[in-house]
């Protein structure tokens, strides 16, 4: 799956630190701290999230100026390698952005703070839906706050689709009418996607069949027979061996650099990836673009509301109160929120949404109403107890089975065995 890389807010830095204090934001009224602060904050993503989420900074300390805020961005894979040796060394940022896989272990290890002694004090979260912020606590704990809501798709250019041969993806369609324009589309000399994140898009098959990769207490998986293991990674496998999808040889030279995907080198028919990743692709591939809902059958069960990411607040931070006040900025100022335009997902406060709908780009729009459209049809979601440990196993067996070096039973078993093993230790 193609890493988040922001959408198109280029204004220039400089007019950003003109802005005052916005008119139109419900931002919490707080007082700058008397004695100058520095905060480290830190996050993941491509160069246009780095630019807006810069200009957000320089917003921040224009209406805060006793605030020093220093910055530390990294790719996905680089910054998780980064804030290990800062945890083990009791040196991580203030502020770090924290994935739902790694949540649970930060947090449980003692490195995030529970931030629910700040909410609705120095970060207002009355307009945020319970369930959405929910999602960021582990057992009675908040340990982030969510910076927007994401619904799984088909990202897709509807003129390559048609080059295949297919005029529109079917509505309620099925993975068998998936395997068929695959088939298609190898056929019309395209590639149909760059294959699925295996945790991610494995666990909505599941939810299809009323099951989940992991059960509801975290110490085991989530589904007993193997077989379904063996048919979905086996159609992944199969669609790469047969030529519908690069091979993984390709897949790993990508390493989620979305200008290097086949959609926008005009060679693949679409991605499999969350919402919130949409716009920075449309701006990447510069033609019109198109969201589908993923295949089922049910694609309801399946289908949930998942946080793309959170604030998190670490436990060494020795300014946790300004940190909490950075982090209500993100969530409740609307001029911040402009600049940001849901690329980090759909935002969790109903008037910032509602406030941002009217700046959306058309494809910022399509977002929106597509997350919209799913909101009714999704179920709740899985409980945050994945591993990273886990997902890097799946990761691993995925990529030895679309090399063709493991069958897909010997990989369901040998990941039965080995993830049970993980969680029952956890």
């Amino acid at each position: 799956m193609l890493a988040g890389c922001g959408g198109g807010n280029n204004a220039p830095a400089e007019n950003a630190k003109n802005v005052e204090k916005p008119a139109e934001s419900n931002q919490t009224a707080t007082e700058a701290p008397a004695e100058p602060v520095t905060l480290r904050i830190a996050w993941w993503g491509g160069d246009t999230r780095h630019s807006y989420t810069q200009q957000v900074i320089d917003m921040y300390e224009a209406a805060n100026p006793n605030v020093t805020i220093e910055p530390e961005y990294a790719s996905f894979d680089d910054y998780w390698k980064k804030l290990a040796p800062q945890a083990a060394a009791n040196r991580l940022p203030d502020i770090v952005q924290m994935d739902i896989s790694y949540i649970n272990q930060y947090g449980s290890n003692g490195q995030l703070e529970d931030m629910t002694p700040y909410l609705n004090k120095q970060i207002q979260v009355g307009d945020v839906n319970e369930n959405v912020l929910a999602t960021g606590k582990i057992g009675d704990k908040q340990f982030g706050v969510p910076l927007g809501v994401n619904v799984l798709g088909f990202q897709y250019d509807p003129a390559l689709l048609k080059k295949a041969g297919v005029d529109s993806i079917p509505e309620n369609w099925t993975w068998d009418q998936y395997k068929e324009i695959a088939m298609k589309a190898k056929a019309a000399g395209l590639f149909m996607d760059g294959s699925m994140a295996a945790d991610v898009f494995f666990n909505y098959y599941l939810r299809t069949k009323g099951l989940a990769l992991y059960n509801n207490e975290g110490t085991a998986l989530g589904y007993e027979d193997d077989a379904l293991f063996s048919d979905f990674f086996g159609m992944l496998s199969g669609l790469i061996a047969d030529g519908a999808v690069p091979t993984q040889d390709k897949l790993s030279q990508n390493k989620g650099v979305i200008e290097e995907s086949e959609i926008v080198k005009g060679t693949g028919v679409g991605v499999w990836q969350w919402s919130n990743q949409y716009v920075a692709l449309q701006i990447a591939v510069n033609r019109p673009m198109e969201l589908a809902q993923m295949p089922g059958p049910d694609m309801q069960k399946g289908l949930y509301m998942e946080p793309s990411m959170y604030w998190s607040i670490t436990s060494n931070s020795k300014a946790k109160e300004e940190a909490a006040k950075f982090v209500d900025f993100w969530t409740n100022n609307a001029e911040a929120n402009k600049l940001i335009k849901g690329e980090r997902g759909v935002p969790i406060s109903s008037k910032i949404k509602e406030s941002v709908s009217t700046v959306l780009t058309d494809s910022g729009k399509q977002v929106f109403k597509f997350v919209a459209d799913m909101e009714p049809v999704t179920s709740p979601m899985s409980p945050p107890v994945g591993s990273p440990e886990v997902v890097a196993l799946l990761t691993d067996l995925a990529e030895q089975m679309n090399f063709g070096q493991i069958k897909p039973d010997t990989a369901a078993a040998q990941f039965r065995k080995e993830a049970n093993s993980i969680l029952a230790n956890r």
